[in-house]
């Protein structure tokens, strides 16, 4: 009387299950190419920038300092900050190799 009769809902009208993931794919394909692609690319260019580095280059560090590469060696480099004054170092540490003649 007072309740309708309920009927069950056809099967064919719920969405695929493909359809339904299409949303999580596509924002997962974004994400590669806004976030993680750049990411991988930046980190090739620093190490090409790392192993490129000479005796004599003009460098920037994570600390910001300026100096001059003044020896190399596979994990440590020594880079003069002023006359006399020599730090070791990671060579990772270097963030930037600026044009010759930048250090005076």
């Amino acid at each position: 009387m007072f309740i309708s009769p309920a009927y069950a809902q056809a099967a064919g009208d719920s969405p695929s299950t493909l359809l339904s993931l299409l949303p999580l794919v596509l924002m997962f394909v974004v994400l590669y190419f806004v976030m993680i692609r750049p990411q991988m690319k930046r980190q090739k260019e620093h190490k090409a920038m790392v192993e490129a580095l000479a005796k004599g280059d003009e460098v920037v560090t994570a600390g910001g300092l300026l100096g001059k590469v003044s020896k190399i060696g596979d994990p440590y480099i020594g880079v003069e900050l002023a006359h006399g004054v020599e730090v070791q170092m990671q060579r990772t540490a270097v963030v930037q190799v600026l044009p010759k003649g930048t250090v005076q």
